[in-house]
């Protein structure tokens, strides 16, 4: 009984048997997924927004509103994250039964403070491209300051040379 080592090819290869002579003849890929699909029983999404918490059952303890000041709200939970975190040492040590609670706050601060952090993404992503782009015009400059100070220095190597053999 003989195996094969390797698997035979799907039955698709037979679309590509002409592509050397002619590459036209392939068929076109498959356009883009767009809106929601399925993959491995879970559905996904190719549009890329932010739920808000309201659409993730989670009370937001920070103002609604396009208008927010990040810095000072992430302050404030930061402070609420490390208030909260004190009480559920001392209820711990006092009322080890009731920490549940506590437990369910501190979550709740937790999942604030992922959200306004994942709300920045965008902004992140922006300002390190800027700083990406900015980096490659500095480096292009000082190549470009770099040639420039090579070509001066072959140029008086030139005159120098023709200098001498002039001078012979």
């Amino acid at each position: 009984m003989a195996t094969a080592t390797y698997p035979p090819p799907p039955p698709y290869y037979r679309l590509y048997k002409d592509y050397l002579q002619n590459p036209k003849s392939a068929p076109e890929p498959p356009p883009p997924i767009e809106g929601t699909y399925v993959c491995f029983g879970s559905n996904y999404t190719t549009d890329d927004v932010l739920p808000t918490l309201e659409e993730q059952g989670v009370r937001q303890l920070y103002p609604k509103g396009p208008n927010i000041d990040f810095n000072k709200e992430l302050r404030f939970l930061n402070r609420d994250l490390q208030l909260h975190i004190l009480e559920l040492a001392d209820v711990l040590v006092e009322r080890p039964s009731q920490y549940a609670r506590r437990v369910e706050e501190i979550s709740l601060i937790f999942k604030n403070l992922h959200h306004l952090l994942n709300s920045l993404r965008p902004h992140q992503a922006r300002a390190t491209l800027i700083h990406i782009l900015e980096l490659q015009i500095q480096r292009r400059k000082q190549a470009v300051e770099d040639i420039k100070r090579r070509r001066e220095e072959a140029r008086k190597l030139l005159k120098e040379s023709i200098a001498t053999l002039d001078g012979n």
